[in-house]
């Protein structure tokens, strides 16, 4: 899939509630087998926590000439060099993150299927927009987005878009023609081997 014309690129989010301890080893592995656009870090923790993930995230990612997002944490990604942030609530903070991080930071948002928070998202000023889950899942309010919503977006809008939310291989199938990226994460950290299932997604 990878190797097809406009394939989309891959984008890592990093384990949720992971230690930074086990996190490294495990995040190298993967970023040295696989070629990665964009790592993403989860919000949920302390600022502690989070700010030696970011750390060690950073450190591995910018040595792979790989940027580094974190989710809604504007002054983290601030105090840590982080490359931006990921919001977790459509368009609502764009402008904001914008404001503080300056035109040269990635500031991209996840709009669920909603195609109006998308565009608004991008008329906003975001980098990029993301909708998910593409797949069956009982988390969040449980709508799915569309292969549709991920066809016209790729039509009409030219911002990028990433599809994200219980992939299978087949839904990436599916997807890759119509998303600029795909984000993986809970997809392969729940596995044994994460580098070996995402070999398994991402061939």
């Amino acid at each position: 899939m990878t190797d097809q014309p406009n394939s989309p690129q891959l984008y890592l989010i990093t384990p949720v509630g992971a230690a930074a301890s086990t996190l490294g080893p495990m995040l190298a592995e993967v970023m040295d087998r696989f070629p990665v656009a964009c790592l993403r870090i989860p919000g949920a923790g302390t600022e502690d926590e989070l700010g030696r993930i970011a750390d060690l995230a950073r450190e591995i990612a910018h040595a792979r000439d790989v940027a580094v997002v974190i989710e809604d944490h504007v002054q983290l990604a601030q105090r840590h060099g982080l490359d931006g942030v990921h919001l977790t609530n459509g368009a609502r903070g764009v402008r904001h993150a914008r404001k503080e991080l300056g035109q040269d930071a990635i500031v991209g948002t996840f709009c669920g299927a909603s195609r109006h928070d998308g565009m608004n998202a991008a008329e906003a000023g975001a980098d990029y927009v993301s909708f998910g889950p593409c797949g069956a899942t009982a988390l969040g309010h449980g709508e799915i987005a569309p292969l549709e919503l991920f066809q016209w977006w790729s039509e009409v809008i030219e911002i990028p878009v990433i599809a994200e939310g219980a992939l299978t291989p087949a839904l990436i199938g599916q997807l890759a023609p119509v998303a600029d990226f795909i984000a993986l994460g809970a997809e392969i950290w729940s596995e044994p081997d994460p580098a070996e299932a995402l070999g398994i997604l991402w061939r």
